[in-house]
């Protein structure tokens, strides 16, 4: 199972406006283990980026001035996606402009290219209904390390981000082991270490006459309460 954990830097917040992708960043999960590979691309663009847009990424036009654009760069970005799901935080946004991005390119939808689209936001909300589930804050509540975010970076998100997925599905480490041929796969979820139970002797104790007398006495009254349709008595009859 492969999957790509994406996210973007943009000049602003409206693909309506002209606002367009500046940053991509990508992470590779295979089998839900970081693989070591990754993508991460600028691209040169004809705007400024809005100042609240530079608040958040500190990513200037001049500092892009020497970087491909998306088109240029449209061919290796495709083919490190394809045929993955994609996980994304908030997947509309980034959706939206990538998809904008790959039209301008002469190219089809991001969903076209990829087997699936998974929004982390959503999961998170059906995780922790009415709390804060931005990025920042999932990672506080899983006690990821964040210390070096100190401006959005497409790929230092994407890290985060493939912690906090991983840390939002574990539930479904069971079911993936399911998928497996044979079981016999090294990634698959081990069950644990086994333990040898063979010498084991376990105590036996009875029970006394007297707590045997008022377990019966117990039942008795339940009986009568019930007007004699207890299961046990109906069983015994």
């Amino acid at each position: 199972m492969r999957q790509i954990i994406l996210d973007t830097e943009t000049t602003g917040l409206s693909v309506t406006e002209g606002d367009r992708v500046i940053e991509l960043g990508c992470v590779e999960l295979v089998n839900r283990q970081l693989s070591g590979r990754h993508l991460h691309c600028y691209f040169k663009v004809d705007r400024d980026s809005h100042p609240d847009a530079l608040k958040v990424h500190g990513i200037t036009r001049e500092f892009l001035a020497d970087k491909p654009t998306f088109q240029e760069s449209v061919a290796e970005i495709l083919a490190f996606l394809k045929g993955a799901e994609i996980i994304i935080h908030n997947a509309p946004f980034d959706v939206a402009f990538l998809d904008n991005e790959l039209r301008l390119a002469g190219y089809g939808a991001l969903a076209t290219h990829v087997q699936g689209i998974t929004d982390s936001l959503l999961l998170a909300r059906e995780a922790f209904p009415g709390k804060r589930n931005s990025l920042d804050a999932l990672c506080d509540r899983f006690g990821i390390d964040k210390s070096n975010r100190t401006l959005h970076g497409a790929l230092l998100d994407s890290e985060l981000l493939a912690q906090v997925y991983l840390a939002l599905t574990r539930g479904q480490n069971a079911l993936i082991a399911e998928e497996g041929t044979d079981g016999s796969d090294e990634q698959s979820v081990s069950a644990g270490p086994s333990v040898c139970l063979d010498g084991l002797r376990l105590k036996v104790i009875t029970a006394s006459a007297d707590e045997l007398a008022a377990h019966e006495q117990v039942l008795a009254g339940i009986d009568k309460e019930s007007g004699g349709n207890t299961v046990w008595r109906t069983v015994q009859a």
